[in-house]
């Protein structure tokens, strides 16, 4: 069961979105105060942090499809090219009996994005409905989103270290293709998201 306590906003306290410093809030009619440690403008919520939101996201669920949809990249060799998306690559590490690695880039590339878009759409949404429902569980989330976000790059790292290396030793030619630059995006995108997102809101309708 969850203790009810009070908001910082409640007893008139304030951080700051750099440096943590709990503080004061500023007084009523004083719209751009800075944080006395670090010089940051003081918010005691971020600004617009659902529309912002809102917007990284859907932008993020127009960019998977493309991202999923076509090749990330093209390898060049004496036997041939041959044009991978990233579905299509998973299932080419399976088939050629590197499991472990698919099952990586699955987690990194499909579980982690959809996961993470789904859980701050349920954040969003329900902090819109000044739902109470699971305040504790809500927040755990968000860290988990912030957590897991950076991971969704393993696709990207692993196609810029394969160009680097196979064209240093000649062997072949890979080229990222348009595929990479909308997942790379979409990576993006739910980072900001997740950034944009203001988790104190989950608590802030406590006392309906």
């Amino acid at each position: 069961m969850e203790m009810q306590m009070p908001i910082a906003a409640e007893v008139g306290l304030a951080s700051c979105h750099s440096c943590q410093l709990l503080m004061r809030k500023p007084p009523e009619g004083i719209f751009h105060a800075q944080c006395p440690r670090c010089g940051a403008t003081l918010h005691t919520r971020k600004p617009r942090s659902l529309g912002r939101t809102w917007a990284y996201l859907v932008a993020a669920v127009i960019f998977y499809f493309p991202a999923m949809a076509l090749p990330i990249m093209t390898t060049t060799t004496f036997q041939g090219v041959r044009s991978d998306t990233i579905l299509s690559g998973i299932y080419y590490l399976l088939t050629t009996g590197m499991w472990p690695l698919a099952a990586i880039v699955f987690f990194a590339s499909v579980v982690v994005p959809i996961l993470k878009i789904i859980i701050l759409i349920m954040l969003v949404f329900t902090v819109q409905r000044g739902s109470c429902w699971r305040r504790l569980d809500r927040t755990r989330l968000y860290r988990l989103t912030e957590a897991v976000g950076r991971w969704s790059m393993v696709d990207i790292y692993v196609v810029t270290i394969l160009v680097a290396l196979v064209r240093l030793q000649a062997l072949a030619v890979i080229e990222a293709e348009p595929g990479a630059v909308f997942f790379a995006s979409v990576v993006v995108l739910t980072m900001f998201a997740a950034k944009s997102f203001d988790p104190r809101l989950i608590w802030d309708k406590q006392e309906h």
